[in-house]
């Protein structure tokens, strides 16, 4: 039962791998068309345990409220970005597709920052 739980998670990983090279090339394709949407980058894409929602998990540096801004607009190329995904995936649906600010990395660039400060202030001391 195991083995099939880590095969699952494994087909899950690689589908979203697939999910996330795919929606950024159609972004940046997008976005070259779009100056809205300019300064925004998909950080990670997660599907739910059935595979029939897609969560894009977007970054923008000036902050969640410019991007609810520019979710507005995004929301209007939803039914391109599907039917990009549907040429695609090899699969018998595709995905909603439900988009979000990704809070966690501003989290992970917190750390980072600690981290390599850290770093800096070990090296001065030895």
């Amino acid at each position: 039962m195991n083995n099939s739980s880590n095969l699952s998670h494994i087909k899950r990983s690689q589908k979203e791998s697939l999910l996330l090279r795919e929606l950024s090339k159609m972004l940046l394709q997008i976005s070259l068309d779009d100056s809205e949407l300019n300064g925004l980058f998909i950080n990670r894409v997660e599907l739910s345990k059935n595979k029939g929602v897609c969560i894009i998990y977007f970054y923008d540096p000036n902050g969640p409220e410019i991007f609810e801004q520019k979710k507005r607009r995004l929301i209007l190329y939803k039914p391109s970005l599907r039917k990009g995904i549907a040429a695609t995936l090899d699969g018998r649906y595709t995905p909603e597709l439900k988009f979000a600010f990704d809070e966690q990395f501003k989290k992970q660039q917190r750390i980072e920052n600690i981290l390599e400060t850290v770093k800096k202030d070990f090296d001065k001391a030895e």
